[in-house]
């Protein structure tokens, strides 16, 4: 008879090793957690607060807490003489993850307005948003290229001459006979020195630079808010740009005039809608003094008839939950419809796209879809206080849409007027 063979039995390990081993790689897993959190909190948590009599600073995310270094949790801190101070994000109130400063203000308050502009606005000098090839003596040249001028380049100079339309650049180049003139222009906040010698074009019979260039804008945004006490607005919630380049237009001067809102041309999904208007009067409300990524900002001749004074919200305060937008969609006065705010970021490097906020009004939605564009600008109320203003509307959601905080608004208003 055949001897059976016997499997070999499986070693089972000492029962303190397997523990030992599954404490191990347990610690391992939790600090990839931790670690994970914590740059997460890193992340998505200011790198300073403003506070105020009302906003302590304590952010309503649970997960990460404020505290002061050394020191326990804190709902509220004082500041001697307004002089800034240091505090501390902990992840869980516990584990130490970010410094960030802290510093104190005055509540400001403003007059909260929602209702809609137009604005008129001159470039500082004349943007690129084209070249061209001109054909003569037999060849095609490209004299812009060939001076290494880009689309989005900003010509403020052209043969010593400050240029801030298009014809005087016009003019420039025909007057040079096609000799080389000096060009200075900013590319991305660089200044720089070209040269671009214009060709004689055989189609009309001029010197050419071989650029198209745009001097100026028009749209309709809507007011955010002023401050009562200096008439310093805020308005829109993101920057003008050039349609062509989408970079920033560089402000000469500018003014807002009143509009009348005509009619809506209803948001749906991979459609933003808009709203349709016009400039009801040539009499400027007021005037632009600075075109930023999260607005424009200027002076208003005479503070709006309607609205109501309201403190504006530090970014701590503003919560996920219900919420207001205040905005005009036919030719009557601001109305409040009802939203809610989705979440909330603090990350500094998407200055107008801090909130997600969802219009919920069923008459507002019936009207517009949701968010649509004219209406950026329209102040976000939350538990009375102005919290924010819409941005920008998710094309393929668009009953959502982005906000700027308030605060931010505020800060660069201050530095405008």
């Amino acid at each position: 008879m055949k001897k059976k063979t016997q499997k070999p039995s499986k070693r089972r390990l000492p029962f303190l090793q397997r523990f030992f081993r599954w404490t191990a790689a347990s610690a391992a897993a939790l600090s990839l957690c931790i670690g994970g959190a914590a740059g997460a909190a890193w992340q998505l948590s200011p790198d300073s607060l403003t506070v105020t009599k009302t906003s302590g600073i304590q952010l309503p995310q649970s997960w990460y807490q404020v505290g002061l270094p050394n020191q326990g949790q804190e709902t509220s801190v004082s500041l001697q003489n307004g002089e800034p101070r240091e505090g501390e994000i902990r992840l869980l109130g516990v584990i130490p993850v970010k410094t960030i400063s802290l510093e104190s203000a005055q509540e400001p308050e403003v007059l909260v307005c929602g209702a809609p502009f137009g604005i008129k606005m001159e470039a500082k000098g004349v943007i690129i948003v084209g070249t061209a090839d001109i054909a003569g003596n037999g060849k095609s040249v490209n004299p812009a290229s060939e001076a290494g001028l880009q689309i989005g380049d900003v010509i403020y100079k052209a043969g010593g001459k400050e240029v801030s339309q298009n014809d005087e650049l016009a003019k420039i180049f025909e007057a040079s006979a096609g000799r080389p003139v000096t060009i200075e222009a900013e590319r991305e906040g660089k200044d720089f020195t070209t040269q671009l010698t214009p060709v004689f074009s055989e189609a009309d019979g001029q010197y050419k630079g071989g650029l198209w260039v745009r001097d100026s804008t028009a749209g309709i945004g809507t007011l955010t808010f002023c401050d009562p006490e200096t008439s310093v607005f805020g308005g829109l919630g993101h920057g003008i740009c050039d349609v062509d380049t989408n970079q920033l237009m560089p402000l000469g001067s500018g003014e807002i005039l009143p509009v009348t809102i005509s009619g809506v041309i209803r948001g749906q999904r991979g459609a933003a809608g808009e709203l349709q208007g016009y400039f009801s009067s040539d009499l400027a409300m007021g005037e632009m003094s600075a075109n930023t990524d999260t607005g424009v900002y200027g002076t208003l001749y005479e503070l709006p008839d309607t609205g109501e004074v309201l403190p504006i919200a530090m970014k701590q305060e503003v919560k996920a939950g219900k919420a207001q937008i205040l905005t005009t969609i036919d030719g009557g006065e601001p109305e409040l419809y009802e939203a809610e705010i989705q979440s909330v970021n603090y990350d500094e490097s998407r200055l107008t796209k801090n909130l997600i906020i969802k219009v919920t009004d069923p008459e507002l939605l019936e009207k517009t879809g949701g968010i649509v564009q004219g209406l950026s600008g329209s102040p976000i109320l939350q538990n009375g206080k102005l919290v924010g203003a819409v941005t920008h509307v998710l094309v393929n959601d668009p009953e959502k849409g982005y906000g700027i905080f308030a605060e931010t608004m505020w800060k660069y208003s201050q530095k405008a007027g």
